[in-house]
């Protein structure tokens, strides 16, 4: 199986990635669990691939989408993380990931995962790269409720992040601010292609219950594209452009 899908456009000022679009699982790897938790928030990130979808059609914009699932490895860790191949997730054990081969799920999905990004950005050298997950409102084991409708994330770059977050409270959603992650602690796939690159970028959270119908995907999809106008727009007026 190819490690992405990749979409094509022709806006290369914004690209989009989504790390978690996927719950697939190669037939020769078998995680030892129920096939019905790869339906849930630990096995895939619920929606975020139709919204990733369908904002690069509306964008016209390159996107690329893992198609793997996060418990066969986490693309959005680094290579030495301990949740790359996770051993339990939300206080369900993933017991067939136990005795697994580190290095060789690395240098079959992981490694060239970030190599065509790393390609992709290369060749388009965009302005902007958005980067879609979702969050469920509450995680199943010691778990808080999780208010926010969106969040965003970022490490140490907030020439997208602050604005963004300005604008979305301005529309009245409610908004997290490094919420409900942190991008100081969970920004592996930003850093190393869009940060440590020069470019902007941001990690778009969405609550999963949001976008779970085509109806909630189409509400969220038009606030995006508009919140990406807006980001072009600014970051445009402090003179960061493609190159």
């Amino acid at each position: 199986m190819s490690v992405a899908e990749i979409l094509s456009g022709s806006a290369q000022d914004v690209l989009l990635l989504c790390d978690h679009a996927s719950n697939a699982v190669p037939a020769d790897i078998d995680l030892g669990i129920d096939p019905a938790l790869l339906e849930l928030h630990i096995g895939v990130d619920i929606g975020a691939a139709a919204v990733t979808r369908a904002l690069a059609a509306r964008l016209d914009a390159p996107a690329i989408l893992a198609t793997v699932s996060r418990l066969v490895i986490d693309l959005h860790r680094e290579p030495d993380h301990i949740g790359l191949i996770p051993h339990r997730s939300d206080g369900h054990a993933i017991p067939g990931n136990e005795t697994a081969d580190r290095t060789a799920r690395i240098a079959r999905f992981h490694a060239p995962y970030h190599r065509l990004l790393r390609d992709q950005v290369r060749r388009q050298r965009p302005s902007l790269i958005l980067s879609i997950h979702s969050f469920t409102p509450c995680l199943e084991h010691g778990g808080t409720p999780r208010p926010w409708e969106i969040g965003i994330l970022y490490n140490r770059d907030t020439r997208a992040a602050r604005p963004a977050v300005e604008w979305l409270r301005a529309q009245g959603c409610l908004t997290g601010d490094n919420e409900p992650y942190s991008g100081r602690l969970l920004n592996a796939t930003l850093n190393r292609h869009a940060e440590a690159q020069g470019i902007p970028s941001i990690a778009i959270e969405i609550r999963n219950d949001l976008i779970r119908d085509t109806a909630g995907v189409e509400r969220w999809v038009e606030r995006l594209q508009q919140l990406t106008l807006f980001l072009r727009n600014t970051l445009a007026s402090k003179g960061v452009t493609a190159t």
